[in-house]
């Protein structure tokens, strides 16, 4: 008879926990800013876009803030994007919403004061000419007639100018807002 000889074999398993930490976000205040800034940012490329197309249509030159400003409110939308694509992967941290959050500030406020210039500036300002010629037209045109049409014209850009100021504020105070509420999730969960 034959005997077997088997060597044992032992598996050794090796395993690697990661302590992987999760910040509570308040998810209805954190839903509620996305959207007022996805609104702020596609209002404000929406208007300077059809400032562009104005602007072109009239042979006038561009100022750069015009696209300038567009260029910040596409990087808005794809900071919400980016934000939506963290939370789905559940991995949205708070440096990441404050270091961005930051940097958006800093340039959404380059956008606001320039816009404060050119709406309330010392002269020529569009707050002024808007007064004078469109909100002050006496008598205001109506019927059916080029100088009626001109006129809804120039009463749209100037509504759309103040839009562009009151959304430009509302960013800054959210991005301002998003900061805070980053550091408080920081904050409590430390």
């Amino acid at each position: 008879m034959a005997s077997t000889v088997t060597s044992g074999s032992l598996v050794y398993e090796r395993r690697v926990v990661e302590r992987i930490h999760k910040y509570h976000w308040s998810a209805v205040q954190l839903n509620i800013w996305m959207l007022i800034m996805l609104i702020a940012s596609c209002l404000v490329i929406g208007v300077f876009a059809t400032f562009i197309q104005i602007q072109q249509a009239l042979l006038l030159p561009i100022p750069w803030y015009f696209p300038y400003y567009i260029t910040v409110g596409s990087l808005g939308v794809a900071f919400i994007l980016l934000l939506l694509w963290l939370i789905f992967r559940r991995r949205l941290l708070p440096s990441i919403v404050m270091i961005g959050g930051f940097i958006l500030f800093v340039m959404w406020m380059v956008g606001l004061i320039v816009i404060s210039i050119q709406l309330w500036g010392p002269t020529n300002s569009v707050s002024s000419s808007c007064n004078l010629f469109v909100f002050g037209a006496d008598p205001r045109p109506n019927g059916e007639t080029l100088q009626t049409l001109a006129w809804l014209e120039q009463r749209g850009i100037c509504q759309s100018w103040q839009a562009v100021f009151a959304f430009g504020l509302v960013g800054a105070i959210f991005l301002l807002w998003i900061m805070v509420m980053a550091y408080q999730v920081f904050a409590d969960d430390s």
